[in-house]
């Protein structure tokens, strides 16, 4: 408001980059007066300019002499919501593999200040565009809170930016209502959301894109079959079949609609391995049984089930069957038309997409048959107080507004996997379980809960001594995320008499010096307890 302090303060902006930033924090929170809300403004204005020409004129040998000015750069131009010329990012990007011989200390609080800022999002895109995120791995991941290990598979950084940039375009450019507007923004979100389900069509290999249906996760899936298929066709004295190894999910909408049509829920054993026997799931198959719900991979133990031979022994008999893929298919290639199922879920946030979004596969004759489980908005073609007509597959299953940008997020995560050699993926994380299951076996006091033979890349596992949750806080204090408790796996937890366990997640991110640094952390953790 008063120029002159802008003459006064004059001498300052002979400095370097440092000191523009230091002018800017210097004004903001001391000398800039407080408007409505609160809010501070900027009494000198054009600092953005400043940076910018600071920029402009920093020598060649800039970011040889301070490779932390590569950090800085990012900071400024973030803050400062700057375009960095392209030499300037070339000068920059050369200097990256130098951040490497800067102490921990010094690059921390750098990246510091750009997490905690109101620009993390991107910040953390030019860090990839200069490839500088691998050259400060450690510290960035000490930021997330995980320092160098991430094995919980549910935590937010493990969005892909791609991810992030979808969302993101979709909330800054295109938002709107889908399948209800004229207007360009409504047909742009519609062409955005439906082109997600196209790639969620070739991501499984599903038919048409009539099966691919959009709901809120794995969940609501199985309660839209349960509700919608089961509910219907079931009558008392018929049985839905499941193993003892399931979640909560593909347990409890099948006890809810037993409730409701008096029909038997049938549980398959499991043996001390943690391993479910086709034999013994055959053998509980009976004239009876309508419905055959398992699990594809095991969320507590990582078991993999014998899926193609279970389905195809419901199917010679007549069954139904729903596979609960959620840890399936962020870890191998899953084709329904090959599996031959009747039913498929899974969950955005396990392939590194949103939460609160995922997909509900079904055969096309059998969703035709299926009544609408909610009724509202989009399900419909006309509307009368004497009828109702309802829409198309797969549409009458998506009552209401969906989850637009979840979709457009969880089509970003399938096309992101897609470009990725799954193979190797699988080769890496299976590795990976292999080097773990060694080396946890090593810990003094630690058992591994769950030792199938064949399982995907996740280790259950307690020590001697130390309950789960205080396992996973002192973890927690090493830089290392786990996750503990029963897994939503009530069942599997008291076959092996437990309250809990602590579980490793193995990704396509993870690295062997990651498990190195969990197995000589947990001797720490039983020693505080001893």
């Amino acid at each position: 408001r008063d120029r002159s302090w802008q003459v006064d303060l004059e001498p300052m902006r002979g400095g370097s980059l440092e000191g523009d930033l230091a002018l800017r924090d210097f004004t903001v929170n001391a000398i800039a007066e407080p408007i409505q809300g609160g809010e501070p403004i900027d009494p000198l204005g054009g600092l953005a300019d400043l940076a910018a020409r600071r920029l402009r004129m920093a020598g060649p040998h800039a970011f040889v002499e301070d490779p932390l000015r590569v950090l800085r750069l990012v900071r400024v131009a973030v803050e400062l919501d700057m375009v960095i010329e392209a030499e300037t990012m070339h000068r920059a990007g050369a200097q990256v593999e130098q951040l490497r011989s800067v102490s921990a200390e010094r690059v921390f609080v750098e990246l510091r200040r750009i997490i905690a800022s109101d620009h993390a999002v991107e910040g953390l895109r030019m860090l990839e565009r200069l490839g500088a995120e691998s050259a400060v791995l450690p510290e960035l991941a000490q930021l997330r809170g995980v320092e160098q290990s991430r094995f919980h598979h549910l935590d937010v950084y493990e969005h892909t930016l791609a991810v992030i940039d979808a969302v993101d375009d979709y909330e800054r450019h295109h938002h709107a209502n889908i399948h209800r507007g004229v207007h360009t923004l409504s047909q742009e979100a519609t062409a955005l959301y439906e082109g997600a389900r196209d790639r969620l069509v070739t991501f499984i290999n599903a038919r048409s894109r009539h099966e691919i249906v959009f709901v809120r996760g794995t969940t609501e899936a199985i309660n839209l079959v349960a509700q919608s298929y089961g509910r219907p066709t079931l009558k008392p004295g018929d049985e839905i079949l499941i193993t003892h190894l399931e979640h909560h999910a593909n347990i409890v909408p099948w006890q809810l609609l037993c409730e409701q049509t008096g029909a038997k829920l049938v549980v398959a054993p499991m043996d001390a391995r943690g391993e479910v026997h086709a034999e013994a799931v055959e053998a509980l198959m009976t004239a009876r049984t309508r419905i055959l719900a398992f699990a594809h991979v095991s969320n507590a133990l990582g078991t993999i089930l014998p899926v193609r031979r279970l389905i195809a022994a419901a199917k010679a008999r007549g069954i139904v069957t729903l596979v609960d893929g959620a840890q399936a298919v962020p870890h191998f290639a899953v084709d329904v038309q090959a599996l031959g199922c009747d039913f498929y879920a899974f969950s955005g946030h396990k392939l590194f997409g949103p939460t609160g979004i995922g997909v509900l596969y079904g055969r096309e004759a059998l969703l035709e048959r299926m009544p609408p489980w909610q009724g509202g908005g989009d399900m419909i073609l006309s509307v009368s107080f004497g009828k109702t007509t309802y829409n198309a597959l797969p549409y009458k299953f998506e009552a209401g507004t969906p989850n637009i940008s979840g979709a457009i997020g969880l089509g970003a995560a399938v096309e992101f996997l897609q470009s990725l050699d799954l193979p190797a993926v699988h080769a890496h994380e299976h590795s990976l379980l292999e080097y773990a299951t060694a080396k946890l076996g090593e810990v003094d006091g630690l058992t591994i809960i769950g030792t199938a033979r064949e399982k995907a890349s996740l280790i259950s596992f307690v020590v001697a001594g130390v309950h789960p949750h205080d396992l996973g806080t002192i973890l927690d204090e090493d830089g290392i995320a786990v996750r503990t408790g029963h897994h939503c796996a009530m069942p599997v937890m008291e076959f092996f008499q437990l309250p809990a366990t602590a579980r490793a997640s193995f990704a396509l991110y993870n690295t062997f010096e990651e498990i190195d640094r969990l197995a000589a952390a947990l001797p720490r953790a039983r020693a505080l307890f001893a």
